[in-house]
């Protein structure tokens, strides 16, 4: 199961990861915090503009349905609202009733349902700055801890179905320096016109500092075209050759076919250098 806190995230932050397990039978469920509802039209080329000026959060579903088809996973709505992009230290005060002000544990509860229903054996979240200090990130992160401490408790939410423990909780790493430097000196090398070429390099000066981390790296790169499908069907949030998302998927293959992950609690033995998000489960059952 992975957490995400609006639709899209799921595409730019794990969508080949997912293809990668259901290829192998493995059951792969998305939960989206919000609907998105508050987020800016950020392809200047869309082609339905004025339903997403007057309907964004219709749109959003649709878009996410197309998502959901081109990977396949199962998906799970948990019904808040957006709460829009504040930027830290403004001031600004987030929308009354909107995800990031609601009280945590009552937002919880749909989560810990969503878990006992689906039983998973990994759960994926963000870092506790969300990834990006945007308020709804960082509220699915505060979340699906709390998910995860509290839906193997039968005394907790007794409301949302027995009891389910959870095996291990991963965050999503995917945007790492380790990744933009190799696949930047990638296209260097071989693309050395390629148009994206000054994007990636100011990208790649972006991302230097992030910390690094010790990840299990899942060889997602047969994926990346189905990601880049589902990424594509959120046509409002992301142009269709935005240099940040689309680099040349076989120079990716070639410099960094993986989507990393790190874990940070498991309640099963593995090995200390992981291979597979499930390393340890099977052996534990």
């Amino acid at each position: 199961m992975a957490v995400h806190a609006h639709p899209d995230d799921e595409s730019s932050k794990g969508a080949a990861t997912y293809a990668y397990y259901l290829d192998r039978g493995v059951e792969v469920m998305v939960v989206s915090c919000t609907g998105g509802e508050r987020g800016s039209v950020l392809n200047e080329g869309l082609e339905p503009r004025l339903w997403a000026e007057r309907d964004m959060a219709g749109l959003r579903r649709v878009e996410m349905a197309a998502a959901q088809d081109a990977v396949g996973f199962q998906h799970r709505w948990l019904g808040y609202a957006d709460s829009g992009y504040v930027e830290p230290g403004s001031g600004d005060s987030l929308p009354v009733n909107s995800f990031g002000v609601l009280p945590i544990d009552i937002e919880t509860a749909p989560l810990v349902k969503a878990v006992r229903e689906f039983r998973p054996h990994v759960l994926i979240t963000y870092d506790e700055i969300g990834g990006y200090p945007h308020a709804d990130h960082i509220r699915c992160h505060e979340i699906s801890m709390r998910a995860w401490e509290t839906a193997g408790d039968p005394a907790a939410y007794p409301e949302a179905g027995p009891a389910w423990q959870i095996s291990k909780l991963y965050y999503d790493r995917i945007m790492n320096p380790e990744k933009f430097e190799a696949v930047a000196k990638a296209l260097e090398e071989e693309e050395p016109e390629h148009p994206f070429l000054a994007q990636v390099a100011e990208m790649r000066e972006r991302m230097k500092d992030r910390p690094s981390y010790t990840v299990v790296q899942i060889p997602a790169g047969d994926f990346f075209d189905v990601r880049d499908r589902a990424l594509r069907a959120h046509a409002s949030q992301v142009a269709p050759d935005h240099p940040f998302f689309f680099w040349p998927n076989d120079i990716q293959r070639r410099a960094w076919p993986y989507e990393d992950f790190q874990l940070i609690e498991s309640r099963v033995d593995g090995p200390a250098e992981e291979t597979d998000l499930f390393d340890g489960i099977e052996d534990s059952e």
